[in-house]
């Protein structure tokens, strides 16, 4: 994966861990990356990312209701 390096001023307030778990969260919910690459942005692993989601209410799977259906069928 290819790198992008961001250099911000931000109060001292909030953690560079704080950062980057907000950040992947945000990525992740609006589809920019994966859980997986999500997780390492956030320096977690994927199933403690999938906790974190959690505590946000971001939903790990996004589908609509035809989706789901197709789904449960399988």
């Amino acid at each position: 994966m290819n790198a992008v390096a961001v250099n911000m001023n931000l109060p001292l307030s909030i953690s560079e861990e704080d950062v980057r778990t907000l950040l992947a969260i945000k990525l992740f919910e609006v589809g920019k990356v994966s859980l997986g690459q999500a997780a390492k942005i956030a320096n977690f692993s994927k199933r403690a990312f999938v906790d974190v989601l959690g505590r946000y209410q971001i939903p790990v799977c996004n589908y609509d209701a035809e989706e789901l259906r197709r789904e449960i069928e399988e």
